[in-house]
């Protein structure tokens, strides 16, 4: 039976009146080891948002805490489970608890549930039943079973797979003193190792030298597991297979990478590594990148070198998507530009078929049909590549011979993968890797006009394609108006629709403030002058040598 969709296995009658009188619980007088507790716990209600709260209890013995919560937390639509093994029901000590439990919770009124189980079975019945239910999950949870350190951090896992986000996870007994706090049957240990697993998912809210350890979670519910007797599982989820992103950064290129992964990681709920492959980064650059990554508990950060030996060691650091294919430690990845905004779940994406093919990439919007320096047919942009990497690690040395001999193509490296993956790759859809939003691709030409350019509008990845600071030809140029540039140059990318969100989404790294700074103002002045003096000295050559 699902305890989020049905009925509870016990529903007490209706609440006591004041003509009634008072219930009638059966305790222990000597056994109170719960209402010193209740000030402090009332504290913690206000961490308490949903109208109907959902209590789970590990260790319930005769009620007192259990029938706290009901009465006074759970108000009245919520609901509680207890678990406790009540000696498996074997004994006579065993029985006569279980029958006192369900004597006082049945008092309150309230909707219960008495699972007379160890808690390891209990809290895995639980997620299983978790799985199909519409609502699962726990709001408020009480962990006071076994106060060996291991089946507490056991109670804690399995228990922290059932809380919701926002739910207060209260451990008792955190600074027992019966046992020593470093001995395995101390609950402390237990504790803190599960606290050091889930660091960065939780805010401790209970004060300093409490005797019980109170949390607040602030990561999202995942069960982490799906079973084959499941009906009407959504989706595969609960498997949660990571996501593998790379990027390939040097120290031009870190504020905008990290514009890239936060805007995937926003946008993003699954699990993703980044492999950020290192161009020549700072360590200020790192630190910044790093700052990204650490607020977002389901995203993990490696740098990358590359061999000394490499294609980017000797031909420039375009290249490096190629070496990198040999060093990421994966089977598939997805190789992001740096200069891309993500504005979908990017789970869509990695889950793509790829039909067999090496590659998933978009036709390049510029070039659909290629250019003069390869084959006319059709033709990528690499700026986004979903990546089988066992199948294009078949042929890597062949793809390097390529690279080799192509090092002076006019599109380096995108046009070495176009003629190595010319047969083995797989269009994706151009809402992937958008294209010269604002500028080329609202200028129609035969090849363009063939593609389905419409999806490209609501931009799941915009890919700010063109150079950082244009030429000052291509700013006077009348003919390709509006010029392409990026965000962060000097010409700021005018035309483009997406950039103010780019720019809203720096605001929210450790380069907040760049647009407004005198250092972006200074940037963008020697930028513009560099423009400036190169294009009047192209504008002198051709005057010379028209005449």
């Amino acid at each position: 039976m699902s305890i989020q969709t049905k009925e509870p296995v016990i529903t007490a009658p209706a609440s006591y009146s004041a003509a009634e009188g008072e219930p009638q619980y059966i305790f222990t007088e000597t056994q109170d080891w719960f209402s010193h507790n209740i000030d402090t716990w009332r504290s913690f209600f206000r961490y308490v948002i949903s109208p109907a709260p959902r209590v789970l209890e590990i260790g319930s013995w005769e009620g007192r805490s259990a029938i706290f919560m009901l009465t006074e937390l759970c108000g009245s639509r919520g609901s509680l489970v207890c678990i406790d093994h009540f000696d498996l029901m074997k004994t006579e000590a065993g029985r006569k608890r279980y029958a006192q439990l369900q004597h006082n919770l049945t008092l309150t009124g309230k909707p219960f549930r008495v699972v007379p189980e160890f808690s390891i079975p209990a809290l895995m019945s639980l997620l299983q039943e978790a799985i199909t239910a519409d609502d699962p999950g726990f709001d408020w949870i009480y962990v006071d079973g076994s106060h060996r350190a291991d089946d507490t951090f056991l109670d804690g896992e399995l228990a922290w797979r059932l809380a919701k986000k926002g739910a207060v996870i209260i451990y008792d007994d955190y600074l027992w003193n019966q046992e020593p706090v470093e001995s395995i049957h101390h609950p402390k240990r237990g504790v803190d190792s599960f606290m050091l697993l889930h660091a960065g998912e939780f805010e401790i809210i209970s004060s300093p030298g409490s005797y019980q350890m109170v949390l607040r979670k602030t990561s999202d519910m995942r069960i982490g597991f799906l079973v084959k007797e499941a009906e009407n599982v959504p989706s595969m989820e609960g498997f949660d297979y990571g996501m593998h992103v790379a990027l390939a950064v040097d120290s031009s290129y870190a504020m905008p990478a990290a514009v890239a992964i936060r805007s995937a990681l926003v946008h993003t709920g699954n699990r993703i590594t980044f492999y950020v492959v290192d161009l020549g980064l700072s360590k200020d650059d790192k630190d910044r990148i790093e700052e990204v990554v650490r607020l977002f508990p389901n995203a993990t950060l490696r740098f990358l070198e590359l061999p000394k030996e490499g294609l980017a060691a000797k031909m420039g650091p375009v290249w490096a998507k190629i070496d990198m294919i040999s060093a990421l430690p994966v089977e598939r990845v997805l190789y992001l530009d740096a200069d891309i905004l993500v504005r979908a779940d990017l789970r869509d994406l990695w889950d793509s078929d790829l039909q067999e093919k090496a590659i998933g990439a978009t036709v390049d919007v510029g070039h659909p049909m290629g250019h003069a320096s390869v084959q006319r047919e059709p033709y990528f942009n690499a700026g986004v590549m979903l990546m089988n990497l066992a199948k294009v690690r078949l042929n890597v040395a062949a793809l390097e011979s390529t690279a080799w001999k192509m090092k002076n193509s006019a599109y380096m490296e995108q046009d070495a993968l176009n003629v190595h993956f010319r047969d083995d790759w797989c269009s994706l859809d151009l809402r992937w890797n958008a294209q010269g939003l604002g500028t080329y691709a609202n200028q129609p030409s035969p090849e363009r006009d063939a593609l389905n350019l419409g999806t490209m509008g609501e931009g799941a990845i915009v890919h700010f394609t063109g150079p950082v600071n244009p030429a000052m030809g291509d700013v006077l140029n009348p003919h390709v108006q509006p010029y392409t540039s990026k965000p962060w140059g000097y010409a700021g990318a005018p035309g483009h629709p997406f950039k103010e969100e780019w720019w809203e989404v720096l605001d929210q790294t450790g380069w907040k403030g760049w647009r407004r700074s005198e250092g972006h103002s200074a940037y963008c002045l020697a930028k513009q002058d560099e423009a400036s003096k190169a294009g009047v000295v192209i504008f002198s050559a051709r005057v010379f040598h028209a005449i």
